[in-house]
């Protein structure tokens, strides 16, 4: 209701009033509401920076084995250096906080560890069985310097299969075998620790992602929040009280005006 359409009357009075009082109750609710939205972004702030502490000191030793294993194997043999076969999966469970959708990680274990079971030692890193050497050929490789060992012979059936892949003909006979520069590559400690460490990286990466949508979200609804909670209180009641005022006090001039008349009147 705008100022050409206020009517100076009891009922206009009282529209406005159970006006006020609606808006009012709603400023309350939103007042509440960003308080709740608050704590709950501080809630999440709070895991966050624990998080990325934790993120930012296994950084540190992931920079220094990742330089290790290069001095060891460098750019190029860390590249084609097998894979750890981590399990980084992570069940999150939602639940709703004032309309805003909350995910809280939590971390998937495998049954009996918490990490992935070691690769097998030595140039059989990514053989399958079919392709592995048998026993007694297996027993005329000697063992390298640091107690490495040597890079493996490919077999016939390899070797046919290599031959025939580089011709671009499909291979024929056997199974697919494995690649051959994972059966060239030397084991270290050094890269095994860069991939360990690697690897725990993932699922922290992964729950700070987590953690930033569940923030972003918070966010915007809080801003939301805060915009029409200072709509209310800056501008919408103060012009209900305005016009409650403007009415009230046309009111009392029409009670006074009628007062007078009725004594004029009554006088002989």
């Amino acid at each position: 209701m705008n100022d050409r359409e206020l009517v100076p009357t009891q009922s206009a009075f009282l529209e406005l009033k159970a006006e006020r009082a609606g808006m009012q109750e709603g400023y309350r609710f939103l007042d509440e509401k960003r308080l709740i939205l608050a704590a709950e972004i501080l809630a999440n702030l709070k895991t966050y920076e624990a998080l990325l502490r934790d993120w930012r000191a296994l950084e540190q030793r992931a920079r220094a084995s990742f330089r290790a294993a290069i001095g060891r194997h460098g750019l190029e043999g860390l590249t084609v250096y097998p894979p750890l076969q981590a399990d980084c999966r992570l069940h999150c469970a939602s639940r709703s906080v004032l309309g805003v959708r909350i995910e809280e990680p939590h971390e998937t274990k495998r049954e009996g560890s918490s990490r992935a079971e070691p690769e097998p030692s030595g140039p059989e890193l990514s053989r399958p069985e079919s392709s592995r050497p048998e026993p007694s050929r297996a027993g005329s490789n000697k063992a390298g310097p640091n107690g490495a060992q040597p890079q493996t012979a490919f077999d016939e059936a390899d070797e046919e299969s290599a031959e025939s892949i580089a011709a671009g003909d499909a291979p024929t006979g056997k199974t697919d075998p494995a690649p051959a520069v994972f059966s060239s590559v030397f084991q270290s400690p050094e890269a095994d620790a860069c991939r360990a460490v690697f690897a725990e990286l993932m699922p922290i990466a992964t729950r700070l992602a987590v953690l930033t949508g569940n923030l972003e979200r918070l966010r915007g609804e809080y801003l939301r929040t805060a915009r029409r909670a200072r709509a209310l209180e800056n501008l919408l009641l103060p012009e209900l009280d305005a016009q409650l005022s403007l009415i009230e006090n046309a009111l009392e001039e029409q009670e006074r005006e009628e007062a007078v008349r009725v004594r004029c009147i009554g006088r002989p």
